[in-house]
């Protein structure tokens, strides 16, 4: 018995005469993600990509299966064996196959799908064969068509008979960089590895800028950040990391500007630097983790003013979350832990006492009017350091 995988298409059915493109940017993923469990040609065809072993007896099954449930683009995975599309060797082979999926089971079901219509018996037809062939093996078990333990597939497809016991959920959404780039501004709390998250899952591919400001933070500090990078790399595929020297910025805003601008202040900052090396890499738009009045800085008016800094686009994807939604997400993605670790970022130990929640942009322009920062800027953006994440 030869046994492959099959990853089924979600989203990227629905794209019409784009839709090959799309599938060949899930395809160079999964090769990407696979690269370490053996070798493997891929295949696409009727919203499947085949993903068939050199010898599948030395193939890292688990661990591929593993890797692809994080590839977005993905609906569905099945770990398959393929055989001739004859009923004697569907039948001779199936009890086999999916004994270990029933053995613990009480009830299940045969579905049946013929997209090979020259085939000579009907969908109906071949689930009552299999299952009868399935009942007559195991006694312990009952047909229940409606909520079964386990759903025995049998896929009449172009190139052979499929059998495998259930589907695994994917990730869903669409393949990392068909929807473009984006730079994501992460700090280390819990919130901008959600965006990066949700924004991987829509297709962008991500780089990243982090901004550091020692003394003040520790080098601790900047590992709670790589790290999260890591974390985040199952899903987003190898980011760049941009680190970026902020000290003498911030003191130079605690120096010349008001404290209850600071936050503000800083925010508008970032995102000019970030804006300049998000061009330098013709990178289009900027992604944040903010959410609508979480804090003093992510107010309505707050936002307007951040965003006027920059001329690329702003994602916000979490925008409209509260913060139990972004905990919840972060933990599914296995970030959380690492995000609460108690090592302060730039972004909080210059925190004003009593910052103004509705800023007026004129009134930043104008403080921001007292100093020549842009020589701390340009300093600032020749000091970055560039590191490859891949996880």
């Amino acid at each position: 018995m030869k046994e492959i995988i099959l990853a089924k298409n979600g989203e990227i059915a629905l794209k019409g005469l784009n839709r090959r493109k799309f599938e060949e940017v899930l395809m160079r993923n999964i090769k990407w993600r696979l690269r370490d469990f053996g070798k493997a040609s891929l295949s696409c065809m009727q919203s499947t990509i085949y993903i068939a072993p050199e010898d599948s007896t030395f193939y890292d099954f688990d661990g591929a299966i593993e890797a692809l449930r994080h590839v977005f683009g993905i609906a569905s995975i099945s770990r398959a064996i393929v055989l001739e599309k004859n009923m004697e060797d569907i039948l001779s082979h199936v009890c086999d196959y999916v004994e270990n999926d029933l053995f613990d089971a009480k009830t299940f079901k045969v579905e049946a799908k013929r997209s090979d219509k020259h085939f000579p018996l009907t969908s109906p037809q071949i689930s009552a064969e299999v299952g009868g062939k399935i009942l007559s093996r195991f006694h312990h078990l009952k047909v229940d068509v409606h909520n079964p333990d386990v759903t025995v597939m049998v896929e009449i497809r172009d190139r052979g008979a499929y059998i495998h016991a259930g589907k695994i959920p994917g990730a869903g959404g669409m393949p990392v960089s068909s929807s473009g780039e984006a730079m994501l501004l992460i700090s280390g709390g819990i919130d901008s590895p959600v965006a990066a998250y949700m924004m991987a899952k829509r297709g962008l591919a991500l780089s990243t800028i982090h901004f550091q400001s020692p003394p003040y933070t520790s080098d601790r500090a900047l590992e709670k950040v790589v790290t999260l990078c890591e974390e985040l790399t199952p899903y987003t595929g190898r980011l760049s990391f941009y680190c970026v020297p902020f000290t003498e910025i911030q003191e130079a805003l605690r120096e010349h500007c008001p404290e209850e601008l600071f936050t503000v202040m800083m925010r508008r900052m970032m995102m000019r630097i970030a804006t300049r090396i998000a061009q330098e890499k013709n990178i289009p738009a900027l992604v944040t983790g903010e959410s609508l009045a979480q804090v003093a800085s992510q107010t309505l008016e707050a936002l307007y003013c951040t965003d006027n800094a920059t001329p690329l686009v702003v994602l916000r994807p979490l925008i409209g979350m509260d913060k139990g939604e972004i905990i919840r997400i972060s933990r599914e993605i296995g970030t959380f832990e690492t995000s609460i670790l108690p090592y302060e970022d730039c972004c909080t130990v210059f925190t004003p006492r009593h910052p103004c929640t509705k800023p007026k942009l004129a009134v930043l322009e104008k403080a921001e009017a007292r100093f020549d920062y842009e020589p701390l800027l340009e300093k600032a953006i020749a000091q970055t350091e560039l590191r490859m994440i891949t996880g």
